[in-house]
């Protein structure tokens, strides 16, 4: 079990890069915040980068609760369970003001600059990929998509393409790219 006021100042970092993004966060920002003294960070984190990780490492088992959630109920067929998960993702941005996928910002704002972020980032990406792609093999298996479909790089496309309409939904503050491109792709997957 996390400690509390570790678990405090991860919160409200995660919320806090999502609207700021790493440059600008700052810690003493996160330390008024969350009303935390100064050492209590350091205790728990050997620095920003450090704290950084750990945000991403929580925002990721959220993502694998939900991929759980969604892809493991056996009562829906297997594209409809994809569908299902980018719908409640599509919701949570919506609940949280359309600010993004914390991996997409993050992404967007590192990669070039830090080796560190840009491959745990990338490492992300691909572990969702990897659990929407068993997800579409098990489609490809009963005829949902076509049999000639690669299931692993419709899977990296769709993240690919979710991560672009992120973005578009973050700068218009609203669903429509979302809704857009999850239309668009489902659509396609399934002819």
């Amino acid at each position: 079990m996390t400690h509390p006021t570790k678990q405090r100042l991860l919160d409200a970092g995660l919320a806090m890069l999502l609207r700021h993004g790493y440059n600008d966060l700052g810690i003493q920002a996160l330390l008024s915040a969350t009303s935390t003294p100064k050492g209590s960070f350091y205790h728990h984190f050997k620095d920003k980068e450090n704290f950084a990780l750990e945000v991403v490492d929580q925002y990721m088992q959220q993502v694998h609760a939900g991929l759980d959630l969604c892809l493991g109920d056996k009562n829906r067929p297997p594209l409809e369970r994809v569908s299902y998960f980018f719908e409640l993702t599509r919701q949570s941005y919506h609940d949280e003001g359309y600010m993004g996928c914390l991996l997409g910002g993050l992404g967007q704002e590192l990669s070039g600059v830090s080796e560190v972020f840009r491959r745990k980032v990338e490492w992300c990406f691909a572990e969702i990929a990897d659990r929407i792609a068993a997800c579409l093999e098990d489609a490809r298996k009963i005829g949902d998509i076509p049999a000639d479909s690669d299931p692993r790089s419709m899977a990296s496309l769709l993240v690919d393409c979710w991560e672009g309409a992120a973005l578009r939904s973050r700068l218009q503050g609203d669903a429509a790219p979302l809704t857009a491109m999850l239309d668009f792709y489902f659509r396609s997957a399934s002819s």
